[in-house]
């Protein structure tokens, strides 16, 4: 991660927001770097008007729906980004409350993927919420973008939940793989979790270099003067993580994204909503 690059959290006018506003200032007090607060309003959308434009109309009644529809829909954009502005706002100072200095914000139209690829050169961390503005009338504990933006970037994702408390322990799933040695050699170089005791947990099937694999992420997170906690537990990758930071009191959880390994499989499909829900904690996905 490089100091100069922003901390970039990704909202929506949901009650998520907060504790997404809430994790980025975390983020970017801990990593020295500037946060903004993105809030994409989606242009397709549409009220439906009561109006009825049934039936055959004439060329100047044409005209003049035409005219009527286009200043409804003028003034439904412009009211939405009015909307957005005093929302943005609120979380601006939202995150000033919590000791960010000067945090920008954005309000553009476009779409979340597209947009966040476009951004992330200038971008260190993207912070999302699990859930999101859906989430309030569906009750999905998982929100739908999140798995699509970890295809989709190159960068870190801190996914969050729905409280967000600094945290005092992490945990690192690892494998010994090339991602998550990756993911180690990150953590130790990073300012974000410094100073905060780490465990390293090895689990799914067993193999015969994996008291080596742990001695290596031992000595190089204390190399960095990480307090480093080992565990090597066979079985089932998502329910001992799961089980692990139940146990274990754990705050935040590091695993690596797309990765060959027994870990490759939980960022596809259900594996991923399966581990996010059991979990229960913010998540860092390392790429």
């Amino acid at each position: 991660m490089q100091d100069e690059q922003k901390i970039l959290a990704c909202v929506d006018q949901s009650h998520f927001a907060d504790m997404v506003t809430d994790t980025a200032a975390w983020a970017a007090r801990r990593l020295h770097a500037p946060l903004e607060l993105l809030h994409i309003l989606d242009r397709e959308a549409r009220v439906v008007s009561g109006s009825d434009h049934s039936g055959a109309i004439g060329v100047n009644a044409q005209q003049a729906l035409l005219e009527e529809l286009s200043d409804e829909d003028e003034a439904r954009s412009k009211a939405a980004r009015e909307e957005g502005r005093v929302f943005l706002n609120r979380l601006r100072e939202r995150a000033i409350s919590r000791g960010v200095d000067g945090p920008d914000v954005r309000l553009r139209y476009g779409e979340l993927e597209e947009t966040l690829v476009d951004a992330q050169s200038a971008v260190q961390l993207f912070v999302l919420g699990r859930r999101g503005e859906s989430a309030e009338t569906t009750q999905r504990d998982l929100g739908r973008n999140v798995e699509r933006m970890v295809r989709a970037l190159d960068k870190p994702i801190l996914a969050v939940t729905d409280d967000f408390t600094e945290p005092e322990r992490v945990m690192i799933a690892f494998d010994g793989g090339a991602m998550t040695r990756r993911g180690v050699e990150l953590l130790a170089r990073t300012a974000l979790f410094h100073g905060l005791p780490v465990d390293v947990v090895m689990s799914g099937k067993p193999r015969r270099d994996a008291e080596k694999q742990l001695d290596w992420a031992r000595q190089t997170l204390a190399a960095a003067d990480y307090d480093v906690k080992t565990a090597l537990i066979p079985g089932d990758t998502e329910r001992v993580i799961a089980q692990y930071i139940h146990d274990q009191g754990i705050d935040m959880l590091l695993m690596g994204a797309y990765g060959h390994s027994p870990l490759r499989s939980l960022l596809f499909g259900s594996k991923t909503a399966d581990l996010l829900r059991s979990a229960k904690v913010p998540t860092l996905l390392l790429r």
